[in-house]
């Protein structure tokens, strides 16, 4: 089980997500991706489990609780008036995929305190709980620009404090990189187990499924196995 959580909301969690899975697909591996807590259901767009569908194509995918509003999942259930994710309940569909699955994929809600749901005493969960009670490793989707280096660090500390090992995929490196992002890859290079190209979300899905697997490093079925080369690339 890998829970997927980002430095914040917009960074590429579910693009991430999909190229995780199509690699790990054309490893032969069986997937899921569960998204516990879809919000911003209102205005028709596609969520984050189809456009992971559309991407990776194959994976099981699974959406627990949808929500109208797009705000962290606790507050769109209270503004909803519907029944917000409880704990227990998650964690429970998780392990079911995952005795059925070789690769389960968990993907979060904004950052990584973001409030989630409530457990059984009413008390409010975040993914990093999640993380924590699933006994599983994390990937932290980062900016690749300017204020990434806190934000990240950040994480990686609260993740570090409860015990989760975590590594640290860029969601979005620019077709243009400027000092700013080549300085952030230097410092991030220690975590990093993946960098996708901007943009790649809006892929032939076709053309996305056989591009994953050069952003990827072994540890995430892809073979970037070299940072330097990657680098001489995409200069």
């Amino acid at each position: 089980m890998v829970v997927v959580t980002g430095t914040d909301t917009d960074v590429g969690k579910t693009v991430v997500t999909a190229a995780v899975a199509a690699a790990a697909q054309a490893a032969g591996l069986r997937v899921a991706v569960v998204k516990p807590g879809q919000t911003g259901t209102a205005d028709g767009a596609p969520g984050d489990a189809e456009t992971v569908a559309r991407l990776a194509g194959g994976p099981t995918t699974r959406v627990l609780a949808s929500y109208p509003d797009p705000l962290a999942p606790l507050a769109a259930a209270k503004v909803a008036g519907l029944p917000p994710l409880e704990l227990y309940e998650v964690l429970d569909a998780v392990r079911a995929e995952a005795a059925e699955h070789d690769l389960v994929l968990v993907e979060g809600a904004g950052g990584l305190l973001v409030p989630m749901g409530v457990r059984p005493s009413g008390a409010a969960w975040t993914v990093a709980d999640m993380a924590v009670q699933l006994d599983a490793r994390t990937l932290v989707v980062a900016r690749a620009g300017l204020g990434t280096l806190n934000h990240t660090a950040l994480t990686l500390e609260a993740l570090e404090r409860r015990g989760v090992p975590a590594s640290v995929v860029l969601g979005a490196w620019p077709a243009e990189p400027e000092l700013v992002h080549w300085g952030n890859l230097s410092e991030l290079l220690p975590h990093l187990v993946g960098a996708l190209p901007d943009g790649a979300g809006a892929m032939d899905p076709g053309v996305f499924r056989r591009s994953v697997q050069g952003w990827l490093t072994p540890a995430l079925y892809g073979h970037l196995d070299d940072w330097r080369v990657w680098a001489d690339e995409v200069a």
